[in-house]
């Protein structure tokens, strides 16, 4: 079944609220093995200039991958056909320990090449005073479509 293209354009309401902790910024640097201190020692990310540790560049795909937007079955996404095409992420100021972050998603264009379809997605991550903190752009594969 083909990609719903209906959703070009289709924005969908904020997320619930996220709480960036340091356990989960240590546990995602752990976990893509990088080992920098400014992820995981207050001290070192503020003798780098950061009020408290930072998160890892990739640390948004933990919440921004889309989430109702993927699972809206309107949309007609075969999850075991799936794989991540690419990610990307422009910063205004990196994510710290302690933000409270809410997405923004948007669908932004679903076309097709050769067998699959490419999905990409547009999430603005903000903070609780509403102001931007990163945008990720994301292009899921469905394929075999």
């Amino acid at each position: 079944m083909a990609l719903n293209t209906d959703f070009i354009g289709r924005k969908f309401p904020p997320s619930p609220p996220y709480e960036v902790s340091r356990v989960k910024i240590r546990e995602f640097a752990d976990a893509i093995g990088d080992r920098n201190p400014i992820y995981r020692d207050a001290e070192a990310a503020q003798a780098a200039g950061h009020p408290d540790v930072i998160a890892p560049p990739t640390f948004p795909i933990v919440i921004s991958l889309g989430g109702d937007a993927l699972a809206d079955p309107e949309l007609g996404l075969n999850y075991a056909m799936v794989v991540h095409g690419e990610q990307r992420f422009e910063y205004v100021r990196p994510v710290v320990a302690g933000d409270v972050l809410v997405c923004e998603t948007v669908i932004g264009d679903i076309r097709k090449a050769g067998n699959n379809h490419l999905l990409k997605i547009v999430t603005e991550v903000k903070d609780s005073a509403g102001e931007l903190v990163v945008t990720s752009y994301n292009t899921i594969v469905e394929r075999g479509a």
